[in-house]
């Protein structure tokens, strides 16, 4: 009787999302000192972009990947999810970057800053949690991360409402209200997505640890 064995699982995956978070984290901080020295803004924003691109890059490694394994070494589903929230945290950095050329702004607001390294910190926390996927051992050591990244969304939630609370009361110029709503809006939803790929891991980790 002929015997039979499993495709090994694929564990291209987890060099794939080790890449991705390493991306991630560069394109942050790129995001970082593009807010903080608002100088060269589109030599900077067009490093983004780069940053943007290679992480596109990557989700079509990831994805194509998938469709060719057989057996993964975590659910399918999980994995879709995770490059997609992951990929979407860094357009969301780079679509906040393309509005700050589009509209010209001079000087960067003060809690937009701030909410840059709020991102900064959560692709941070990213970094270190996401390499444990690849030990199953190592699991429950990604949810400290998670609890991080929890709480570093909530205070960005504060200083979005700070900053529209500043933005609608103390700016005369609605075109002006109109721009910096926009581009807070790409710098919070960045957070949530970062938040988002916390809550997969953390699911991840309820299956598997």
């Amino acid at each position: 009787m002929p015997r039979f064995m499993l495709a090994p699982k694929n564990r291209r995956f987890y060099d794939y999302f080790d890449r991705s978070v390493e991306n991630l984290y560069a394109a942050s901080s790129r995001l970082v000192d593009l807010f903080d020295n608002f100088e060269n803004r589109e030599e900077k924003a067009q490093a983004i972009k780069k940053l943007e691109r290679d992480g596109d890059e990557i989700t079509h490694r990831i994805i194509e990947t998938l469709h060719l394994s057989f057996v993964t070494p975590i659910d399918r589903e999980d994995i879709a999810l995770l490059t997609q929230r992951l990929d979407d945290v860094l357009d969301f950095m780079e679509g906040a970057t393309k509005r700050l050329l589009l509209y010209n702004i001079q000087e960067p607001a003060p809690q937009a800053i701030e909410i840059t390294h709020v991102i900064k910190k959560v692709t941070a926390e990213l970094n270190k949690a996401v390499p444990l996927l690849r030990n199953h051992r190592r699991l429950k050591e990604i949810l400290p991360h998670c609890v991080e990244i929890h709480r570093l969304e909530n205070e960005a939630d504060d200083l979005h409402n700070a900053a529209l609370s500043d933005l609608f009361n103390k700016e005369p110029d609605v075109r002006e209200i109109l721009k910096w709503r926009d581009i807070y809006q790409q710098l919070e939803r960045s957070v949530d997505r970062g938040e988002d790929v916390a809550n997969v891991l953390e699911g991840i980790v309820l299956k598997y640890a």
